[in-house]
């Protein structure tokens, strides 16, 4: 099985970052494993999920939006951190660059969707602010009818939108 995640990559109220790694945790220890995390890695929920999957023990496929998507990365421990689990990857998928930045996160949010029988959404239920936000790719998995389950970190409410 092939799990993803798409989410934000900063919360409004820090502290609820300790209630979204609880429950990546506990979704991931009730799945049957073995199972593939798919992320492409941005800091934030790709990255809280990357290390989950990989303290299970299983295996992670990195999606990049483009080549030199490190550049997007501060310097220091964000950047430290992403390169930290790209090299960790069982597989690691770059992307052509689109048109935009935005575009280019966009189809890979697209593209985790459509590699997973499962995504876990860490979205506060707000549109994106930009194309391909959170709200974007939930759309999109919402479209393309993929088992969501949905963390909202404001409302500390798990719900699931399986089909």
């Amino acid at each position: 099985m092939k799990i993803g995640i798409t989410g934000h990559q900063r919360l409004e109220d820090p502290g609820d970052w300790e209630w979204v790694i609880s429950e990546i945790n506990h979704i991931l220890t009730s799945v049957s494993k073995p199972f593939v995390g798919v992320s492409s890695l941005a800091i934030g929920a790709d990255q809280v999920f990357a290390n989950a999957v990989l303290k299970c023990g299983e295996k992670l496929i990195a999606i990049i939006p483009f080549v030199g998507y490190e550049l997007t990365f501060s310097e220091g421990y964000e950047r430290q951190q992403y390169l930290l689990l790209l090299n960790q990857a069982m597989t690691v998928d770059i992307l052509p660059k689109m048109d935009s930045e935005q575009e280019s996160y966009f189809a890979a949010g697209k593209k985790v969707v459509d590699t997973v029988e499962l995504l876990i959404a860490v979205w506060n239920g707000k549109p994106a602010k930009g194309l391909g936000g959170t709200a974007d790719v939930v759309n999109y998995a919402v479209r393309s009818r993929k088992n969501t389950i949905h963390l909202n970190p404001i409302s500390h409410i798990v719900s699931n939108i399986f089909f």
